[in-house]
């Protein structure tokens, strides 16, 4: 199990807080740091789509100029925009079983992981 975010992110530290909480290990991704892989992406998008990994209400998005968010319009324009800036990819991006999960809420992780 993975946990992909940037860790000065509110929802991530509460997502990271939670699964400690809980006693599910998982280890941790730093966009920042670590970077983000194209082949991981397509597949973050092939399975919840480009529209839900692309975060528009965050501070990246919202900080790029009309014609840059005006570019985006296809999953090959939204991965290009991710890979330059992965900050504006949604946050966390949880990695268990094979499948990815977008986002936090308690309420969604216990019934994830049964708790």
């Amino acid at each position: 199990m993975k946990l992909y975010g940037i860790p000065n992110c509110t929802t991530v530290k509460k997502a990271r807080a939670w699964l400690d909480g809980h006693a599910h290990a998982a280890a941790f991704h730093d966009f920042r740091k670590q970077g983000v892989d194209a082949a991981w992406l397509q597949e973050v998008v092939r399975q919840t789509g480009w529209q839900a990994l692309l975060n528009t209400r965050g501070t990246t998005w919202r900080k790029l100029s009309d014609s840059d968010k005006a570019a985006v319009t296809d999953e090959a324009s939204a991965i290009a925009l991710m890979l330059a800036q992965p900050s504006v990819i949604k946050r966390p991006v949880l990695e268990r079983d094979g499948k990815y999960h977008l986002g936090f809420t308690e309420d969604h992780y216990r019934v994830l992981f049964g708790d």
